[in-house]
């Protein structure tokens, strides 16, 4: 059956119709104004039936075609097959059981059948776990109510039987919305319990994608408590030896923890460890207590220069720790005022004047040293600059009392300064009373200044060190730094001074410490303290030069511990077979997915003459990627295996969410049931009525016919007038 319709309010209705009065009236007074009246009448007409015609429009008349439905009523009943249905927190006949077995269990009794009469029931499953190793297993509930309502025709509701732990795609009020439009209820049964159970997860652990051997490496972790009470336990780190590493911990009543353990590898190669903690008597879930994390351990030394002008006890100290550490190439150069450069074991005589001279160290030391006067020059302070920037090297400064870093400022290495130094004071500030450096909130937690994997005893060592009577006149800290480490004293109107800062510059990182003194931490443990300090600053800068590398080619990435779906960051230094960056590409690269695709990679060169190139891809699927990258014109080539890992989204032991659920049965005129009225639920829908007959609308006042024939008349009116005369 087929109905014209008004679709426009009532009061628009009038309003045109009252418009389409007064306008007939006005053609009527014009034709009898006009002097050449049959002329007139001609054109009055054809203005009185576009009058019309737009009249009309404003009514919004449509077709209206009822189809009368001739199916069976449909039901579907959407079953949750996704792996956080494993969590063991649903009861069936006082025995606790997992949310899929309940669901299996009611799925078996067919507690549909009241509906069967009036109705046809389908039962259909919903993200499973996918077969595919390189998949991501989640949970998209928008997905599967809108593949249901696409694929029924005669849709009367939905039974929604899930914990409701949408992770995955677009949010399901989007497909509730559609569900409204067309009638159609859904009705939801929250599967689970509304609380946690009572659980500890170590939710996450993260490693560096590669270590040195014997180096202490930060592995940091979340631990999640759903206890109700304190839990004091310990993180430990287990290795092919045994145990390596440990840390205590306490977690606060329904709480959670992110720490850091320091571990320290005990073989090279790919090593395997597992993070651990031990199953508490109440918990639920013991699966959840431990994770499993790969490293690269390599033996490679890491080259170093120390540049100072005056053999004072930090410098002195600070080349025997890095002299001695068997992880450190080390170079030194000495400016000595009117005498000239110093020579001996590991001494240079002039600073590395060209790219590829200086392309190789790792971290550059500045001490008390500046521009002119015999020391750095600003074409060797532009090169200091592009090596960080670029090739990705650490830089750190180390002033003190001649002064000389302040000259620096007026260099290019004014933008790499993590603070800013007050220029009337360049000499610094003294003090007849040793004063403490003083952790900052960010440095308690930072891997440099770790000197003990419990937070409090660390905190508690670096009160217990040796002071210091001289320090940097610091004003503050540029914007983007981090602050590791105050004046125990010193304030001014920006808070206390800080001394220990670390900043980000371009590919590289820059560290301030604003002391000459940290040789002092020496006093009654000799090198324990300042060794270790030193040591992890060396390592701490040149990480990221070091993830993959061979004779003429560097590549670094970001993030170095990628999951599925990030962007990867690549950037790769090429030098030629004499050791000189290249000036020039090609660069090329081919990524080799988990599923064996091929992607090609090209990279484009970053201005600046360091043979530095960059390039990026999407890590679509977790898994092992290879990389190969080459230069062909220079015989590089260099392939690097990558570990993205899969993200998990799809967790155990997580409440119900029962308010998206509510949302969507509230949304769409259905609604929630508990796990306990499943047949409640069949008698209710049984007694709704049968799907409304299907509505065609066929819009005449937006069909674009409509409007074309309204412009032609409109144009035809206008050149009637116009050859009337009466333009």
């Amino acid at each position: 059956m087929t109905r014209l319709s008004l679709a426009a309010p009532l009061s628009v209705i009038v309003l045109a119709a009252l418009a389409w009065v007064a306008s007939a009236w006005l053609c009527y007074a014009n034709w009898r104004r006009a002097p050449h009246r049959r002329t007139a009448a001609w054109l009055e007409s054809l203005r009185f039936v576009l009058i019309t015609l737009l009249a009309v429009t404003l009514f919004r008349p449509e077709f209206v075609k009822t189809l009368q439905r001739t199916e069976t009523p449909e039901i579907a009943i959407l079953a949750d097959a996704s792996d956080s249905m494993k969590t063991r927190d649903a009861t069936l006949t006082n025995a606790i059981v997992s949310r899929r077995d309940w669901l299996d269990a009611q799925l078996a009794r067919r507690f549909w059948k009241p509906l069967l009469a009036k109705a046809r029931v389908s039962v259909e499953p919903f993200s499973p776990p996918s077969t595919n190793a390189a998949a991501i297993n989640g949970t998209d509930l928008n997905l599967a109510l809108d593949n249901t309502l696409h694929r029924y025709r005669n849709l009367k509701a939905v039974v929604l039987l899930t914990d409701g732990d949408w992770n995955s795609g677009q949010s399901p009020v989007a497909a509730a919305t559609r569900y409204r439009e067309q009638g159609i209820p859904v009705f939801a049964v929250p599967v689970g319990r509304e609380t946690p159970l009572p659980d500890l997860i170590l939710d996450s652990v993260s490693a560096p994608a590669y270590g040195l051997l014997g180096e202490d490496i930060a592995v940091s972790f979340k631990v999640v408590s759903h206890l109700a009470r304190e839990v004091k336990t310990y993180v430990a780190i287990t290795d092919s030896f045994g145990e390596a590493a440990r840390k205590d911990i306490t977690i606060p009543p329904q709480g959670e923890v992110e720490d850091a353990v320091l571990w320290s590898p005990r073989q090279s190669g790919n090593v395997t460890a597992t993070v651990s903690l031990p199953v508490e008597p109440d918990e639920v879930i013991a699966a959840n207590n431990q994770r499993s994390f790969q490293m690269a351990v390599r033996q490679d030394k890491l080259k170093v220069l120390v540049v100072d002008s005056l053999p004072r006890w930090e410098y002195r100290y600070l080349r025997n720790a890095l002299a001695r550490d068997p992880g450190v190439a080390l170079s030194c150069l000495l400016w000595l005022p009117d005498l000239g450069a110093g020579g001996g074991t590991d001494y240079i005589q002039a600073f590395p004047d060209s790219k590829e001279s200086l392309a190789s160290y790792d971290v550059v030391f500045l001490g008390d040293v500046g521009i002119g006067q015999g020391e750095m020059t600003d074409q060797e302070a532009e090169l200091l600059k592009g090596l960080v920037e670029q090739q990705g090297s650490g830089l750190v400064f180390v002033p003190g009392r001649r002064g000389r870093q302040s000259t620096l400022l007026n260099s290019p290495l004014k933008d790499l300064f993590p603070v800013e130094l007050d220029p009337s004071k360049p000499a610094g500030l003294g003090s007849e009373n040793e004063s403490q450096l003083m952790l900052t909130s960010t440095g308690k937690h930072h891997w440099l200044t770790r000197f003990d994997a419990d937070e409090d005893r660390n905190d508690e060592l670096w009160k217990q060190l040796p002071g210091f009577f001289w320090s940097a006149s610091v004003e503050k800290s540029r914007p983007g730094s981090e602050v590791l480490a105050v004046h125990g004293s010193l304030r001014n109107q920006w808070g206390r001074l800080p001394l220990l800062v670390t900043r980000r510059a371009g590919n590289g990182k820059v560290l301030f410490l604003g002391t000459d003194s940290a040789w002092r931490w020496r006093r009654g443990v000799e090198d324990k303290f300042h060794y270790r300090f030193w040591g992890q600053v060396v390592r701490w800068m040149a990480h990221q030069r070091h993830l993959s590398e061979k004779q003429g080619m560097r590549l670094s990435y970001s993030p170095e511990t990628p999951q599925a779906g990030d962007t990867v960051y690549l950037q790769c230094t090429v030098l030629d077979q004499s050791g000189f960056p290249v000036d020039k590409g090609p660069v090329t690269g081919k990524i080799i997915s988990p599923l064996g695709q091929t992607e090609r990679l090209d990279f484009a060169q970053v201005e600046g003459g360091w043979g530095v190139f960059k390039s990026s891809f999407i890590a679509r699927e977790p898994g092992a990627y290879k990389l190969d990258t080459a230069s062909e014109p220079y015989a590089r080539h260099l392939t690097t295996d990558l570990v993205v890992s899969r993200p998990e989204i799809e967790k155990e032991g997580q409440p119900v969410n029962a308010p998206i659920l509510s949302e969507i049965a509230a949304l769409t005129g259905g609604a929630v049931f508990a796990m306990s009225d499943l047949d409640k639920m069949a008698s209710q829908i049984s007694l709704l009525p049968n799907p409304k007959p299907i509505e065609l609308r066929v819009r005449l006042w937006s069909n674009p016919w409509w409007g074309g024939s309204i412009l032609l008349l409109l144009s035809v009116y206008w050149i009637g007038r116009k050859w009337a005369g009466m333009m």
